[in-house]
């Protein structure tokens, strides 16, 4: 009975957590390296490999950095690749990760031989060698691969971008009895692609001494797995995480009606992702006593089997701790500042959630009621629904939908990202963000009958060239496209985002009235009080009430049970 309720646990809270990747894989077609036709060579650890150099840039694709995970190897830690003879062809992206199409990325994937990652360099690169490195780490965990994001804006700003495929899903968060690390796959593939990187940086212009790892919502929650994790120590010098989840609790409801409250979005303990394990192979015909049989058996099969269990690559999107990996609660470790002291940069967008409810309701031409928003109201927040109607009145708001997006969006995004920046900012050099664009164009296959506004990761096409974005731009948004860019390749250059002709961005220091955050707006570049903007106050105090059906507690404290 525990286990099947684990698993419905599981898919609820697997959907919830694609949703929040949703947007991550981008335009979900591959970057093109460009219309020129010189190939150039790199000599990598494994062989040489060969590129396609345009007048502009240099990318090279489809460089294998692990060996495949299949057969014996499926759900074990990534092991190294057999070097080859002649020089292997890097012209074209590689293989997806298995996957599986959804309603806003028809890709998919039955291929286990998909650990590669990508280079991109630009014609300045080669004046500044050697180039900060930027490695970019998808969001999603369900669906993505590195080719979808195109490089060239940032390395064109001197930096040598690397973009990585890691095992999606069930393949990359899978746990079971036995199986030793368990639920951990993803982050030691994108640990193995670190590894390369420090390796084999130099090969391609790129400093192995100074490497920024970035990514946006699940990506971003990697990466505060990879801070804590003893695996990862000297791996990387410097952090950018977008609308990271990795300090963030979830009140029943915030993702859909019947997902439940969690105290920790990102992370659950190793017996509850092998109880998960369990549940959803159970129809497999795999299941027995002796684990070791089982887990031959589940290696054993087709990948397209697997992938045919309903919500399968769903219900593996948060990281198992209590392990080698991550041997203690990611959180907790933030908290208490034991970390690498590198320059930090984080930040969510000023709409976090309204995407979600979007996808869910107005966008699909199935409108959220003002029932419906009195009602979730009552399943998040119990006896305190009636304080938080009257801070958050529905008539305040074009619509229902608008007045529960922004409620979850200052109680679970803003309050989670501001802990994350307090965390941070106590210890190490942090510069913390909001993107603010509420014009920024949808990119996803949704109707434009909704206003999105500044939505979950509706930032990344002003860092990653993405034309479906970048079409509908306004000269305005290309100049935030172009600040934001250089704040980023500074900051990996340098460890701080400043530089002469950008507008000035503080650090932020906890200690501060009013700690300072760099709000991201086509009108203003400049900082903003995020604690009052998303009503932190309010939610600190009814958090330390504990009477919700999940609590954030006041900064640098456990969550509230």
């Amino acid at each position: 009975m525990a286990a099947k309720r684990t698993a419905v646990l599981a898919i609820l809270t697997g959907a919830a957590l694609l949703m929040a990747g949703a947007t991550a894989t981008e335009s979900l077609r591959p970057a093109a390296a460009g219309s020129g036709d010189t190939t150039v060579t790199a000599r990598t650890d494994t062989g040489l490999v060969r590129g396609m150099r345009t007048a502009t840039h240099t990318v090279y694709q489809g460089i294998p950095y692990a060996g495949p995970p299949r057969g014996a190897h499926r759900w074990a830690a990534p092991r190294p690749v057999r070097p080859w003879a002649g020089v292997r062809d890097a012209t074209k992206p590689g293989p997806l990760c298995p996957q599986v199409a959804s309603a806003y990325a028809d890709v998919s994937s039955l291929e286990e031989d998909c650990l590669v990652l990508n280079v991109t360099t630009g014609a300045s690169t080669a004046a500044r060698r050697p180039a900060p490195v930027v490695v970019w780490i998808h969001g999603d965990g369900a669906v993505g691969a590195g080719a979808f994001f195109d490089a060239r804006r940032l390395a064109d700003r001197g930096t040598v971008v690397v973009t990585i495929n890691y095992r999606l899903g069930v393949f990359g968060g899978f746990a079971y009895p036995g199986l030793e690390g368990s639920g951990t796959f993803a982050l030691q593939d994108q640990q193995a692609a670190l590894r390369w990187v420090r390796r084999n940086a130099a090969a391609f212009g790129g400093d192995p001494g100074n490497v920024t790892v970035a990514g946006s919502s699940f990506g971003a929650a990697a990466i505060s797995g990879h801070l804590t994790s003893p695996d990862a120590r000297g791996l990387f010098h410097r952090a950018i995480l977008a609308s990271g989840e990795g300090m963030m609790d979830m009140s029943a409801g915030a993702m859909g009606e019947g997902v439940p409250a969690y105290p920790h979005y990102t992370w659950r303990t190793e017996r509850e992702s092998r109880d998960t394990g369990v549940a959803m192979t159970s129809s497999l015909g795999c299941a027995g006593p002796d684990p070791r049989r089982a887990l031959r058996c589940l290696r054993a099969l087709p990948v397209k089997k697997v992938l045919e269990v309903p919500n399968i690559m769903n219900a593996f999107q948060a990281f198992a701790y209590g392990n080698e990996v991550l041997p203690e609660l990611p959180e907790a470790v933030l908290e208490q500042g034991r970390f690498p002291r590198i320059p930090l940069m984080s930040g969510a967008t000023l709409d976090e959630h309204r995407l979600f409810v979007g996808m869910a309701h107005d966008a699909i031409g199935s409108p959220f009621t003002a029932a419906q928003y009195a009602a979730a109201l009552g399943t998040a927040f119990g006896r305190d629904a009636d304080t938080v109607a009257e801070r958050y009145p529905v008539t305040a708001f074009p619509s229902p939908a608008l007045a529960w997006s922004t409620v979850v969006t200052d109680r679970m995004w803003a309050l989670g990202t501001y802990a994350q920046a307090t965390a941070f900012g106590r210890h190490a050099p942090t510069y913390a963000y909001e993107f603010a664009d509420r014009d920024t164009p949808m990119y996803l296959p949704l109707p434009g009958t909704f206003d999105f506004g500044a939505y979950h990761a509706g930032d990344t096409p002003y860092i990653f060239e993405d034309p479906d974005a970048q079409e509908h731009f306004t000269a305005a948004q290309v100049r935030l496209s172009d600040i934001m860019t250089d704040y980023w390749a500074q900051f990996a250059r340098t460890g701080t985002p400043n530089r002469p002709g950008l507008p000035g961005w503080s650090p932020f220091d906890p200690a501060d009235a009013v700690p300072h955050t760099q709000s991201l707006a086509p009108d203003r570049v400049g900082p903003v009080d995020y604690a009052a903007r998303h009503r932190l106050d309010f939610w600190r105090r009814l958090a330390e009430q504990g009477t919700s059906s999940a609590s954030r507690p006041a900064q640098g404290k456990g969550p509230v049970s």
